[in-house]
């Protein structure tokens, strides 16, 4: 999910992503199927459609644009919002959480527990 969240919003943060399923450099090349291609640009396509339409507050929305479409830490962050860096960190993770459970077709389930002042959230 972080690795497609931040080609959302930079078309050109897919060139540099390295396939997993790529054989090394080093390997000896062999036949490509080119039916049996990448399937990112469906991925991408489902997290944009989960972002405009998904279950993220205000709160998280900001947090998680701030993180992986403008790459700021969570310091910047938090002072940004006014809150603590635990607050963000709290709010960047329900965020992604919220919109793989969305995609998936699940249900939210808060992993976190009360360590987090429920103004912060």
């Amino acid at each position: 999910m972080e690795r497609t969240l931040t080609a959302l919003w930079d078309p050109d943060a897919a060139y540099g992503m390295k396939n997993e399923q790529a054989p090394d450099a080093d390997m000896p090349k062999g036949f490509v199927d080119k039916k049996k291609g990448s399937n990112f640009g469906a991925h991408l396509a489902d997290v944009r459609r989960a972002w405009e339409s998904g279950p993220l507050s205000l709160v998280e929305k900001q947090a998680v644009f701030m993180r992986y479409a403008l790459d700021q830490e969570q310091g910047v962050i938090a002072a940004f919002q006014g809150v603590t860096q635990q607050a963000v960190s709290y709010r960047v993770e329900r965020g992604v959480g919220k919109l793989t459970a969305h995609l998936n077709g699940d249900q939210y389930i808060d992993g976190y527990g009360p360590e987090v002042p429920p103004n912060e959230s």
